[in-house]
């Protein structure tokens, strides 16, 4: 099944609007219109409608914030639709499998060790997610292989880890919160240096990801199959599975520990545009950015001026739909 144009421009639409109305709306009010003026002046050349404090606002605030959530979703969906693939589990997930948690541990000991360094958090995180991962593979294959043991030790693997790490926050409170407060629990920045931080490394993997798409379809069938037809399983994975933890540990390391997000996006996608991982990978991308967005918005709005960590607000969402997923995996048996 080939990525269809229609499914492409809805999910690029629906982007788009999430994107809009998330520039629209905030604890500070712009008014609707003048925000909508305001981005037209700037795309033609024309005069602001905005003083020099509501522009800081919109684009120095507002809209790196649009930004980071989209690769932050992206990433988490794009991801978990990898993990799905490489280790044939419907309900593989990086918060599920440990890699999100390893790379949150991995991010934190580079912030308490070496505040000013930065430029080596994702590469921490990428360390500590493949950690995790690795872990919650050892111990299910040593259990019994099968879908629920691996998932039982990716949830004792990751949370076990994110012990660790709420501990070393909490014994190092007063570093966090001055250099790097969003690990605290919320997709709170600066400006657009996390933006630049992360991109990079997201645009990477995703387009390895992508690439690998049809691989992924392959190895569905079995790995005999696959090695029939030239292609090495055992490469493919090893490939598919360092560029989604890398693309996880990016998106915790300017984000921190966002759940669901790459469970529910790509089954989401699956029943709406079918099975294929040429379609569930592009379009889990599209999805979780306009997802992720979508909770942010909701995050710092519902309770405004006060602002909700959007973990919260993607565990609202993510926790029923994983019941229903796990009920529909147990009746498809």
């Amino acid at each position: 099944m080939r990525l269809s144009g229609r499914a492409l421009a809805l999910s690029l639409v629906l982007l788009v609007l999430a994107a809009l109305g998330s520039l629209l709306l905030g604890a500070s009010s712009l008014g609707y219109s003048r925000v909508l003026q305001e981005i037209w002046a700037q795309v033609t050349g024309g005069v602001s409608p905005l003083s020099s404090r509501e522009a800081a606002i919109l684009w120095y605030l507002r809209a790196p914030r649009v930004v980071l959530a989209a690769l932050v979703g992206g990433a988490l969906a794009i991801s978990g639709a990898a993990f799905q693939g490489v280790f044939r589990n419907p309900l593989a997930d990086p918060y599920l499998l440990g890699a999100a948690a390893g790379a949150g541990l991995g991010a934190t000991i580079i912030v308490v060790s070496a505040p000013s360094w930065g430029f080596a958090l994702p590469l921490a995180a990428f360390a500590g997610a493949l950690g995790g991962v690795g872990l919650s593979w050892v111990l299910s294959e040593s259990a019994g292989r099968g879908p629920a043991t691996l998932l039982l030790a990716g949830v004792a693997v990751a949370s076990f880890l994110t012990a660790v790490q709420t501990f070393v926050q909490q014994a190092n409170i007063d570093t966090i919160q001055r250099v790097y407060s969003w690990m605290l629990g919320g997709l709170n920045t600066t400006g657009w240096r996390e933006v630049l931080l992360t991109l990079p490394y997201i645009a990477v993997t995703s387009v390895v990801l992508c690439l690998c798409a049809r691989l992924l379809d392959v190895l569905a069938v079995g790995d005999e199959e696959a090695a029939s037809l030239g292609i090495r399983p055992a490469r493919v994975r090893l490939l598919v599975l360092g560029a989604a933890s890398l693309a996880t540990a990016a998106a915790v390391s300017v984000g921190g520990l966002i759940g669901f997000v790459g469970i529910v996006v790509p089954h989401i996608v699956r029943l709406l545009a079918g099975a294929s991982y040429r379609v569930v990978v592009p379009l889990s991308f599209l999805g979780g950015a306009t997802f992720l967005i979508v909770a942010d918005e909701i995050a710092r709005t519902v309770l405004a001026p006060a602002e909700l960590p959007i973990g919260v607000i993607t565990a609202f969402t993510g926790a029923p739909f994983f019941l229903l997923v796990l009920r529909m995996n147990r009746a498809g048996r």
